[in-house]
C-alpha cells in the first residue's frame, strides 16, 4: 500500500483547532472522535519560556523606553516573528484515507504515533497545542508550537525566532526553496513515514509532473511556493534589520553616555595642548608635568581614540540598517506581485474548470463523436485581404 503525505505551514486558528466553532466542512457528530493532546494558555507558556531572560534584560536597560513590559504582547504587535508557528500533517486523502474508513482509523493510529515523538524529536518548538481531527474528509493533525532560541547576544537570552530554532536542530537553510523551514518540514516527512513503514505503508512521493496536476495548477503551486520562499527572505531580512538596530540603538546609548566626557576632554586638549603652558620654569612642577604627559594625555588620547571608533561604528551600522530596509522594501513589492500573479491564476484556472464543466456537461448530452464530428465541420475563418484602394 502507498500513501502521500501532506504537510504546510498552517494559519494558526486556535478557535478552529478548539472546535469552538464549527467549520461547515466538519461532520459535528464525529467531533467526539477528535483526539486533543495540547490546550495551554499561550500567555502562561510565554512566562514559562521568557520570563527569567526578560527580567535579566530589562535589569540591564538604562532607558526607560528600553524596557519591555510584555513579552508576548511585543512580539505579537510586532513585525520581527509570529507569536507562534502552526505545522498541519495528514497522510494520505479523502479517498484513500477517508477519516470514517477503516483506513482513516489507520491514518489516526499513525498520525498519534507521530504526535507522541514530536515535542522530544523537536525541543526547541514547545508544542502549546495540538489536535487530531477525525470530523473532516481526511485524519490530519494542526501543532502549534512556539519557536525560541537561548543563548542569544542581542536583546533577550532567549527568544522567539522560527529561524534559529530550526538552526539548533540542525537545519542551516540554503537556497530559496531550500530554506530552513523546507528542511524542517521535509525531515518532519521522513519521521512520518518512517511510522507509516512499520504499518507496511510506503510513502508515495510525487515528483514535480504530478499527472493530477493540471498545467495551471501546476503555475499556481510554483507560484505558491515562490511567494512561500520570498516570506522566508522577508522574515529573514527582518531579523536582520532588527539585529542590525538593536546594535545601533546599543551604540548611540554608548555614544549618548560619552559625548559630554568626550567634549570636555576635547576642550581640555585644545586648551593645554602645549605642556609648556601649563609649567612654570621652577623644578617643584616637574613631577606635574611627567604626570600630565606619561598618565593624563596618554588616557584622553585612548579615550578620544575610543569615542571615534564609536562614531565610525555607528555610521556603519546606520548604512547597514538602511541597506536592509532597503532590501527589505524590495522583497516585499516581489513578494506583492507573486500573490497578485497567484490570485489572477486562481481567476484563470477557476474559469477553465467552468469551461470544461460546460464541455462535459455537452459531451454527456450529445456525445463524444457527435461534438468531434461537429467541431471538424466548422469552417475555418478565412483571412481577411485589405481591400484594395481605389
Amino acid at each position: 500500500m502507498k500513501r502521500t503525505i501532506s504537510a504546510m505551514r498552517g494559519k494558526g486558528s486556535l478557535t478552529h483547532n478548539r472546535r469552538d466553532f464549527i467549520a461547515e466542512n466538519v461532520d459535528s457528530s464525529r467531533t467526539p472522535l477528535n483526539v486533543e493532546y495540547r490546550n495551554e494558555d499561550i500567555r502562561a507558556v510565554y512566562h514559562e519560556l521568557f520570563d527569567g531572560a526578560l527580567a535579566r534584560y530589562n535589569e540591564k536597560q538604562t532607558r526607560k523606553d528600553r524596557v519591555i513590559e510584555d513579552y508576548y504582547e511585543k512580539i505579537r504587535t510586532g513585525k520581527q516573528e509570529k507569536p507562534f508557528e502552526e505545522l498541519i500533517i495528514q497522510i494520505g486523502n479523502k479517498d484513500d484515507m477517508n477519516a470514517s474508513s477503516e483506513n482513516g482509523q489507520l491514518a489516526r493510529q499513525m498520525l498519534d504515533e507521530y504526535m507522541q515523538s514530536f515535542q522530544q524529536r523537536n525541543p526547541t518548538l514547545r508544542v502549546f497545542s495540538a489536535h487530531l481531527h477525525m470530523d473532516e474528509a481526511t485524519p490530519h493533525l494542526h501543532i502549534d508550537f512556539i519557536p525560541f532560541t537561548t543563548g542569544s547576544k542581542r536583546g533577550l537570552e532567549t527568544r522567539v525566532s522560527l529561524k534559529k530554532a530550526l538552526e539548533a536542530l540542525g537545519f542551516a537553510g540554503g537556497t530559496k526553496s531550500h530554506t530552513e523551514l523546507n528542511q524542517w518540514i521535509e525531515a518532519e516527512k521522513q519521521a512520518l513515514a518512517s511510522i507509516m513503514a512499520r504499518h507496511d505503508i510506503e510513502w508515495e512521493q510525487k515528483g514535480t509532473h504530478e499527472e493530477h496536476l493540471s498545467v495551471l495548477d501546476y503555475k499556481k503551486q510554483e507560484r505558491s511556493k515562490e511567494v512561500s520562499a520570498l516570506e522566508n527572505q522577508i522574515d529573514t531580512l527582518q531579523e536582520q534589520t532588527a539585529v542590525a538596530a538593536t546594535a545601533l540603538s546599543e551604540k548611540q546609548e554608548q555614544l549618548d553616555d560619552i559625548a559630554p566626557i568626550l567634549k570636555n576632554a576635547e576642550k581640555f586638549v585644545r586648551k593645554y595642548d602645549d605642556p609648556e603652558r601649563l609649567l612654570p620654569k621652577a623644578g617643584i612642577l616637574e613631577s606635574g608635568k611627567a604626570f600630565r604627559e606619561k598618565k593624563a594625555l596618554p588616557i584622553l588620547g585612548k579615550l578620544l581614540k575610543y569615542a571615534r571608533s564609536l562614531f565610525r561604528e555607528n555610521t556603519e551600522l546606520k548604512a547597514k540598517v538602511q541597506k536592509l530596509e532597503k532590501e527589505n522594501t524590495a522583497f516585499k513589492s516581489a513578494n506583492w506581485n507573486q500573490t497578485h500573479e497567484m490570485v489572477r491564476l486562481k481567476m484563470e484556472n477557476r474559469e477553465l474548470k467552468k469551461d470544461k464543466s460546460t464541455l462535459d456537461a455537452l459531451v454527456g448530452r450529445i456525445g463524444n463523436d457527435v461534438l468531434q464530428k461537429l467541431l471538424s465541420e466548422t469552417p475555418k475563418e478565412q483571412p481577411k485581404h485589405k481591400e484594395e484602394s481605389l
